[in-house]
C-alpha cells in the first residue's frame, strides 16, 4: 500500500497540521485493515467502489456517526486523488461514492450575560497562573483563534504598539487579528510578571508555572474549569469560545466577511453556520416586538 507516500505528500508539500495528518493516517489505517481483513487485495488497484461502500456500511453498523464517516471518506478522497495524480491508479473509485447525509449541529456558544459574569465576577487569582488563565480565556473570546493557534503563539507575534497579534493558522497561513485596549493592559501585566519569574529567552507567549510552553490539554483544562463555573452546557472547550466570539460579533452587527478573515476560514460557507444562531435571536426579537407576532 502507498499510504506512506501520501503522508509524506501532505506533510512536506501540503504542510497539513500534525493533527490533520494524524487523522488522515488513522483513517487510512482503518480502511486498509478493513480491506485486508475482508478481501483478497494486494494493492490499491484491487479496491473498487463496492469495497469502499461495504466499509461505509460496516462503519455505520458499528454505530459511527455520519459526520465521522464523512470525515473518513474525505481522507480517502484525498488519498485517491493523490494516487490518480501520481499515476499509481488508472481510475478513482471514490467518484462513485456518495457520502451519507449528516445532521448539521449548530455551534455551541455561551450566552453574553454568562461571559460577562465570567470576566466581571469570577475570581482568577492575582498570581501568575491566575493572570495567565484570565488572559488565555479573554484572548480566545476576543479573537476567536483556535486552540492550536494560541498554543503556538510567540512573544514576537504580539504587537502592543499597533494592537495586533499574528496568528499562524491552518496550512501555515498567517493573519493579523486586532486586539482591544483591555487586552493590551492584560498583556502588559502578564509579560511583566512572566519576565520577572522566568528567563527572558522563552520565545513562547504562554508558559506553564514551570516556565515551559503551554500545551493543548492544559489550555483545555483551564477553559473547561472556568466555563464550568458559568454554564451547564456539555461542551466547555476552547472551540466553544471561538463559536461564542463569532456568534456575539454577528449578533452585534459585524460583517460576515470580517468575521471570516478574523477566524481564518478559507470559505465564507464555514462562517455562515453562525448566522443560524443570529437568525434565532432575530426571530425571538421579532416575536417580542411585532404587534401581530
Amino acid at each position: 500500500m502507498l499510504k506512506d507516500k501520501f503522508i509524506d505528500h501532505i506533510l512536506y508539500e501540503k504542510r497539513y497540521s500534525p493533527h490533520t495528518i494524524a487523522a488522515y493516517s488513522n483513517d487510512l489505517d482503518q480502511f486498509v485493515s478493513f480491506c485486508k481483513g475482508n478481501y483478497d487485495i494486494s494493492s490499491e488497484k484491487d479496491i473498487d467502489h463496492f469495497i469502499i461502500r461495504s466499509w461505509i456500511i460496516a462503519l455505520s453498523e458499528e454505530g459511527i456517526s455520519s459526520r465521522s464517516i464523512n470525515r473518513k471518506l474525505s481522507s480517502l478522497k484525498s488519498y485517491y486523488r493523490f494516487l490518480l495524480k501520481e499515476g499509481f491508479i488508472d481510475t478513482n473509485p471514490m467518484q462513485k461514492i456518495t457520502a451519507p447525509k449528516s445532521r448539521k449541529n449548530l455551534p455551541v456558544f455561551i450566552e453574553e450575560d454568562k461571559i460577562n459574569f465570567l470576566f466581571d465576577e469570577v475570581n482568577f487569582g492575582e498570581g501568575f497562573s491566575g493572570i495567565r488563565d484570565r488572559l488565555i480565556l479573554e484572548l480566545l473570546y476576543a479573537t476567536g483563534m483556535r486552540l492550536s493557534e494560541l498554543v503556538n503563539l510567540k512573544e514576537a507575534d504580539l504587537d502592543l504598539v499597533n494592537q495586533t497579534i499574528k496568528v499562524i493558522g491552518k496550512r501555515k497561513k498567517e493573519r493579523l487579528i486586532p486586539i482591544i485596549q483591555h487586552l493590551i493592559v492584560l498583556f502588559t501585566n502578564y509579560l511583566e510578571i512572566k519576565h520577572q519569574q522566568y528567563n527572558n529567552n522563552i520565545v513562547y507567549l504562554f508558559v506553564t508555572n514551570k516556565g515551559e510552553p503551554i500545551y493543548h490539554k492544559m489550555v483545555y483544562r483551564i477553559v473547561n474549569n472556568y466555563l464550568r463555573q458559568v454554564t451547564t452546557k456539555t461542551k466547555k472547550s476552547p472551540h466553544v469560545l471561538r463559536h461564542t466570539f463569532a456568534t456575539h460579533m454577528l449578533n452585534h452587527g459585524a460583517d460576515l466577511n470580517a468575521i471570516k478573515e478574523i477566524l481564518g476560514h478559507a470559505n465564507l460557507s464555514a462562517t455562515q453556520v453562525y448566522t443560524h444562531n443570529t437568525i434565532d435571536k432575530l426571530k425571538n426579537i421579532y416575536k417580542q416586538a411585532h404587534p401581530r407576532a
